[in-house]
């Protein structure tokens, strides 16, 4: 049986595979997983999942030619984005990784937009 830690950790890993292979809509999928069940929790690190899956939707709605829709969906990303700063958890390390990505691949699409 998959411990919490394994749980997230893979979520995580499947997020970063969908973002690299421009699978938005997949990569959203990959973190409401763990999302989902726990959105009432007043916790920084599920608020900051809920701010990774808007990034997420922000790349889909780009990917669809819907630029207002996308940028307040990027808008809710930065929303939560200050509580890496605050996370306290052992995946901080790959929560950085996620937000250098995502702020990546934000603005190449910005470019090509």
């Amino acid at each position: 049986m998959e411990t919490e830690f394994e749980r997230i950790t893979n979520a995580c890993k499947a997020f970063v595979l969908s973002l690299e292979e421009g699978r938005y809509y997949d990569a959203h999928e990959d973190l409401e997983a763990l999302w989902f069940p726990r959105r009432f929790e007043n916790d920084d690190e599920v608020k900051l999942w809920k701010g990774f899956i808007n990034a997420a939707v922000c790349f889909e709605l780009i990917s669809k030619g819907r630029p207002k829709p996308s940028a307040i969906a990027w808008k809710t990303y930065l929303k939560y984005r200050p509580l890496l700063e605050m996370c306290n958890s052992k995946h901080c390390p790959t929560y950085v990784k996620i937000v250098q990505l995502l702020e990546s691949k934000r603005e190449l699409q910005c470019l090509n937009f």
